[in-house]
């Protein structure tokens, strides 16, 4: 990684941090929020290197369809959803069901 993509996953985390127990967001949302409405792939590049980040909630962070398209990337075959049901989500046929109920809008942060 290169000191821009470090920089850049720092402030994905930051404002993944932000999201509130039992809300998801999208990696469209974090980018947007971030100034870079066209980089949703690198917020998606961000999370999947947050493993080992305890502090960092990426199982809230979903597509922009309330999928959970990075749920490979946690152990086991449904630990993302748990994790989500855990706080009230309801997942379906792993879509946040209800996305836009639970949706959180970060804010602009540039």
């Amino acid at each position: 990684m290169t000191a821009v993509n470090d920089n850049f996953f720092e402030k994905v985390y930051a404002v993944v941090r932000q999201i509130p127990y039992g809300r998801v967001t999208s990696y469209g949302a974090i980018a947007k929020a971030l100034g870079a409405a066209r980089s949703a792939r690198m917020v998606g590049w961000a999370m999947n290197a947050a493993h080992g980040k305890d502090d960092v909630p990426a199982h809230r962070v979903v597509n922009r369809n309330g999928l959970l398209s990075g749920k490979h990337h946690f152990e086991g075959t449904n630990l993302m959803q748990q994790l989500l049901e855990s706080e009230g989500i309801k997942v379906k046929n792993n879509q946040v069901v209800d996305f836009k109920k639970v949706l959180w809008e970060p804010e602009v942060q540039f």
